[in-house]
């Protein structure tokens, strides 16, 4: 289209303020980036250009033109980037951060599968309980579970966990099976961060607040204590779905077992994912789906 003659030659003097350096960085000759803003200026009918024999400059319609065309070359590039990034191998540096038990049980081993997959690519993965801010701290993806505020950021949802709660068969046939939610008072409760549990009772979500002779910030330490036989957690399934599986544990409570939370995947919004990106997110979502 006749409309793209001569844009690349424009923007060209108009960043160098010099037919001569435009003609250079283009590796053309000066003659034909003149005839290209020439054949411009004849079309749009105005003056782009101040000239001197010591200074190119913009003129008013010249600047607003410059800003247009600027945003045209620049989404080229990015039009031109996506279409080649379809067919190259994914290489250069990634960060991540997700909470720290389940990046180290769940996310670790699967950013270590990929690395094996794709060695051009070094990835950071930041294990941080804290929800840190991706666009400010540098984070090309988050892991986050739960209820997500509204924070402008694209969000797909990952995968699900189940909570539990569960005891030793021993510490059960001690103390009692709990028969409902308030029995739990009755109970050493092995308590971590919240000292709220959440369940859901005929459809709506109900909380109790529990004690017991340990609080700790660590979802593994709740588990050894649970195992010595101590009390009774509540916990995500990544923690004890195993003890679970091999009845080391057992559920209690379990028709009043809290709905299953959202994962999360969280990341910037950009106007292209680069390919590196959008093939750990691939990688992700395939893995987990088995």
């Amino acid at each position: 289209m006749k409309v793209w003659e001569g844009v690349s030659e424009f923007v060209a003097v108009a960043e160098t303020e010099s037919f001569t350096a435009a003609a250079k960085k283009l590796g053309i000759s000066i003659a034909q980036v003149s005839r290209q803003v020439n054949v411009i200026e004849e079309r749009l009918k105005v003056k782009l250009f101040y000239r001197t024999t010591r200074k190119v400059s913009l003129t008013e319609s010249g600047a607003v033109y410059y800003q247009y065309c600027r945003d045209i070359l620049d989404n080229l590039a990015d039009a031109e980037k996506i279409v080649s990034n379809f067919h190259s191998h994914p290489q250069g540096n990634i960060r991540l951060t997700a909470p720290v038990t389940y990046g180290e049980e769940v996310i670790a081993p699967i950013v270590n599968d990929f690395l094996v997959k794709y060695p051009q690519v070094r990835v950071t993965l930041d294990l941080n309980n804290q929800r840190v801010d991706l666009l400010t701290e540098g984070y090309d993806l988050a892991i986050r579970p739960g209820y997500l505020p509204d924070s402008g950021l694209i969000a797909r949802k990952l995968t699900t966990r189940q909570f539990y709660v569960c005891a030793t068969a021993k510490y059960l046939k001690q103390y009692g099976m709990p028969t409902s939610i308030k029995t739990l008072q009755e109970h050493n409760c092995l308590v971590g961060v919240s000292d709220y549990w959440r369940f859901l009772n005929r459809g709506k979500v109900e909380q109790l607040q529990v004690t017991g002779s340990l609080r700790c910030n660590s979802g593994h330490s709740l588990v050894k204590a649970a195992l010595k036989h101590i009390g009774i957690v509540q916990l995500p399934d990544h923690y004890v779905q195993k003890y679970l599986d091999s009845k080391k544990l057992v559920e209690v409570l379990a028709k009043y077992k809290q709905a299953k939370e959202n994962i999360w995947l969280v990341y910037p919004h950009k106007s292209y994912l680069p390919f590196k990106i959008k093939t750990l997110i691939d990688f992700l979502f395939q893995r987990l789906a088995q």
